[in-house]
């Protein structure tokens, strides 16, 4: 079956909107987690089986969450209004402005409501070695990976983990799904 290729801004923000998605929605994590071991013209070898189902996890309303903090970062950096423009047809220069400010608004929100510390604390770079039962949700084996544990490799990237996350609470009558209200000048 033949795909279409989807432009860099659409891939962008579907990125965006799954980062968001299995950061805070437990089941959807694990879902995206069965699915990228299913056989395909272009998806990845499966490194290992997939982890057990973990337990239940309390009742938490994650979508409000996650679309509180989408309208956190669409407040301090008009994360939204930038990924929703089409950049194409601006100048490099611009777009390079117009992320500046992007990413120092979003950066302020993340660090004012949230603590994002790496997963691993080597350097990037370093070498390290895996043994057997490794976390397999904290790190992601990329290249030539064959065979059993222990691997040896380099960090490529450290991940982030997050370990404090603070929102406002909602007003009660708020409906979270508006990220943004529309602005109407009198």
């Amino acid at each position: 079956m033949e795909t279409e290729e989807l432009p860099l801004v659409t891939r962008l923000w579907f990125a965006w909107l799954c980062f968001v998605r299995v950061l805070f929605d437990a089941r959807f994590a694990a879902a995206v987690w069965g699915v990228r071991q299913l056989p395909g013209p272009q998806a990845p070898p499966a490194v290992a089986p997939s982890p057990p189902a973990p337990p239940p996890a309390p009742k938490v309303d994650t979508n409000g969450s996650a679309l509180q903090l989408v309208a956190l970062f669409q407040r301090e950096g008009r994360l939204v209004d930038f990924l929703q423009q089409d950049i194409a047809s601006f100048p490099d220069a611009d777009v390079g402005v117009a992320a500046r400010v992007v990413h120092e608004g979003c950066r302020r929100a993340l660090r004012s409501h949230a603590t994002v510390d790496p997963v691993r604390t080597e350097a990037e770079g370093a070498r390290i070695t895996l043994s057997a039962g490794f976390a397999a949700d904290e790190v992601k084996l990329v290249g030539d990976v064959r065979g059993e544990p222990p691997y040896t490799g380099v960090v490529r990237h450290r991940g982030w983990r997050v370990t404090r996350l603070d929102l406002p609470k909602a007003v009660g009558g708020h409906d979270p799904h508006v990220i943004a209200p529309a602005e109407v000048e009198l």
